[in-house]
């Protein structure tokens, strides 16, 4: 029998591009009533998906939901204010061992698709060949972290540790694609001849940038080539939710610099919460997403200022945690200049450890700025990936130089090269000409 009457099911949450917000309510609500959260299908019960996926783009959930024990339920959740109404609903339908679409709507601000016993998903009947958008693959041996991943086993209590493995299971189990081609064979850098595979990541990985698609070559554990990829940003995108602040003050809209600052420091929580679930910090993670709710629903500088600045100190003086990520996509800030990149990617001038200290650094500063009532200038354009003014989009020199950045890299660290850059795909809705990067 599973979960007791499924009072407390385990929750996998997918995330489409345009709904951070929904996404943080969804996790937020989950974290109320202590839900478990699951790190891959197999452990899930209940499959939430922000945001409304685009007509026939779905496909890559169906994949998802058939690698999840049955019963299951999968909702659709629109509106953040729906969150709690819908949880409730999934629930008793989990109870109750099945349910129908129509048992589980809650009404126009969200659909659901139900999986019943013995079945698939309604509206599901695809197969199992949606190589582009899948978030992992089977037909790759196990991958086992390298030496320098492998540290994480040794971490010490204060770190607790997730590992390694746990990063490398992550990248195989989500998802599935059974139709990769066969292995080609080529010369890797200590000239042997070994299997060449072709290994799509995202965009439903957990801790991982929302729409982000990776399809990556590698040969042994190691990253050969790399295209770069992501879910289409809805037409409708009123604004990046990251970068909303800069840009209606941008539009002559009256901003505070206090917002302004709240929601930078929110969005480099986030990030950094990524990260170190990413690492196998799942309670540091989950402080830091907290602390990032809790910014965003208002908490005063006097009220919230102890409690962060003593997460920031755990994660700056851990030496473990920097052993874990130092040297890990190296990028100077001549090569980050040259690709487009304006924000802590720049600044950060070195590898993932550096950008990592550079989103703390910017969230101690920002502390000091939430209260301030002063208006924000439109010429203020700089978002919390950078500014907002510019040729192209923050996010898209991210994306350009993950190739280069991932390239040479150990299978079990990219995810930790990914997260350390952690690109916003909503924010090529500013764009002028849509589309991916591909190399």
């Amino acid at each position: 029998m599973r979960r007791t009457a499924m009072q407390r099911p385990a929750v996998l949450t997918v995330t489409l591009p345009g709904a951070t917000e929904v996404r943080m309510a969804v996790e937020a609500e989950v974290r109320r009533r202590g839900w478990p959260v699951a790190g891959a299908p197999a452990d899930a019960d209940l499959l939430v998906v922000c945001g409304a996926p685009e007509p026939g783009g779905a496909e890559w959930l169906d994949g998802i939901q058939r690698s999840m024990p049955e019963p299951v339920v999968r909702i659709v959740v629109r509106e953040a204010g729906q969150v709690a109404h819908v949880l409730d609903m999934a629930c008793r339908g989990l109870a109750d061992g099945a349910v129908t679409p129509g048992q589980a709507d809650a009404g126009d601000q969200q659909e659901t698709v139900v999986g019943e016993p013995g079945g698939h998903a309604h509206g599901g009947q695809h197969g199992h060949g949606d190589h582009a958008a899948h978030t992992g693959h089977e037909g790759h041996e196990n991958h086992q972290p390298d030496d320098h991943a492998a540290h994480m086993d040794h971490m010490d209590h204060e770190d607790h540790a997730g590992h390694m493995d746990h990063m490398g299971h992550d990248m195989h189990a989500m998802g599935e694609v059974a139709g990769l081609p066969m292995a080609e064979r080529g010369d890797d850098r200590d000239e042997l001849r070994l299997d060449q595979l072709h290994v799509p990541i995202g965009p439903g990985l957990t801790d991982w940038p929302t729409g982000l698609i990776l399809r990556l070559t590698l040969q042994g554990d190691v990253v050969q080539g790399v295209e770069v990829d992501h879910l289409p940003v809805p037409s409708g995108l009123r604004l990046p939710f990251w970068d909303e602040p800069w840009l209606r003050a941008a539009r002559g809209e009256e901003v505070t610099r206090g917002s302004a600052a709240r929601r930078r420091c929110a969005a480099h929580l986030d990030s950094v919460g990524r990260l170190l679930a990413v690492v196998g910090w799942d309670d540091a993670a989950a402080r830091c997403r907290r602390l990032r709710d809790e910014l965003l629903s208002g908490a005063s500088r006097e009220g919230i200022s102890g409690d962060l600045r003593g997460a920031l100190r755990k994660v700056e003086r851990s030496r473990t945690l920097r052993w874990t990520v130092a040297g890990l996509g190296e990028l100077p800030s001549s090569r980050a200049r040259a690709v487009g990149a304006t924000g802590p990617a720049l600044a950060a001038d070195g590898d993932a450890y550096d950008r990592l200290l550079m989103w703390l650094g910017e969230i101690g500063r920002g502390l000091d700025g939430l209260d301030d009532e002063r208006p924000l200038t439109p010429d203020e354009l700089t978002g919390p990936r950078g500014r907002l003014d510019g040729e192209q989009p923050p996010s898209q020199a991210l994306l350009d130089i993950l190739p280069e950045l991932l390239t040479g890299a150990e299978f079990a660290c990219a995810r930790v090269i990914v997260a350390s850059l952690d690109p916003d795909i909503e924010e090529l809705a500013l764009a002028t000409v849509s589309g991916a990067a591909h190399v």
